[in-house]
């Protein structure tokens, strides 16, 4: 009896290592994460962090970072994200072995928390059709990539993802994943944009790509009392930022005609003249502010998107 004993706990040891389950995480913050991929190759990790679902998009994201580089995510196990991007069978939410990377094994496990992640990040989006932010604690395997130089000689791992855009955390456990409960705040990944329907016509973007720190600066102003109103009148930060992107001399406050409106968001359209193209402009409440902000119930307002629509004939 006490053979047979000894041999079931060998067995089990034998199981345990080859799922990893012996193996501690390494707590790290992504922005070390992404400053050096080389040092946590191959490692198992665990980071708390923002994710990114969309189109061609599921990756993690700091505002206290740079964007780039970035880490893309893959669900482990035999469960595929459904998310969409270059190049392959990349979309559906299973596969039929469990995943592998660079010959190791990455196992899963679907506790309520990786279910409820999932669920998340899945449409339908609280956004509408503008992806998910989420707020998790992952445990996965890292894998750096390959280290590769661009142009001006700027280095980054990279060979993961969408594009080969990125290095790559594997995910095996979600530990933790907050909720999606508030009416007050904006969960979406990207921004509406004007409709195109002439031909010769384009968009021009009259916001800077890395918005990060002037939404922290935003709400700081707000909270100290410069700019208080910003709490409460969504359609003068439009008005004033798009004076202020766009360089418009103008007199007084734009008269702005609201397009949509969603949680956390505003969508507004302004005409120089009735025949003239519009300008869009896109108000959010961040999600993702909210952990910055010194009450997390008090939130700016601040413009996210904006832009200009123009056609070749008005150049």
């Amino acid at each position: 009896m006490r053979w047979h004993l000894i041999v079931i706990r060998v067995l089990a040891l034998i199981v345990c290592f080859a799922s990893t389950c012996w193996s501690q995480p390494e707590k790290v913050k992504l922005c070390h994460l992404k400053s050096d991929p080389a040092a946590y190759n191959h490692k198992l990790v665990e980071v708390e962090a923002f994710v990114s679902h969309d189109f061609e998009d599921f990756s993690l994201f700091d505002p206290a970072c740079p964007t780039w580089p970035d880490i893309w995510l893959e669900y482990g196990g035999k469960s595929k994200s459904n998310t969409i991007y270059c190049c392959g069978p990349t979309a559906g939410k299973s596969r039929t072995h469990e995943l592998k990377v660079e010959d190791i094994p990455i196992p899963l496990v679907e506790n309520d928390q990786f279910k409820q992640f999932d669920k998340q990040i899945q449409p339908p989006f609280r956004s509408g059709k503008y992806g998910s932010i989420v707020h998790a604690t992952i445990v996965g395997r890292f894998f750096a990539g390959i280290k590769q130089t661009y142009p001006n000689r700027v280095t980054a791992w990279a060979g993961y993802g969408h594009m080969g855009c990125c290095s790559l955390l594997t995910i095996q456990e979600i530990k933790s994943v907050d909720p999606q409960d508030r009416e007050d705040l904006d969960y979406g990944v990207s921004y509406d944009q004007p409709e195109i329907n002439k031909a010769g016509c384009g968009i021009q973007g009259l916001v800077p790509l890395e918005m990060s720190n002037s939404l922290l600066r935003a709400q700081q102003q707000a909270e100290q009392g410069e700019r208080s109103w910003a709490f409460d009148d969504p359609q003068r930060v439009a008005s004033e930022a798009l004076i202020e992107f766009a360089k418009l001399k103008v007199q007084g406050p734009l008269h702005l005609k609201e397009k949509r409106r969603a949680p956390g968001r505003f969508v507004y359209e302004w005409r120089s003249t009735a025949k003239s193209m519009p300008y869009m402009v896109v108000v959010s409440r961040p999600y993702w502010l909210s952990f910055y902000a010194k009450d997390p119930k008090r939130i700016a307002w601040a413009v996210v998107e904006a832009d200009k629509t123009f056609c070749e004939s008005e150049k």
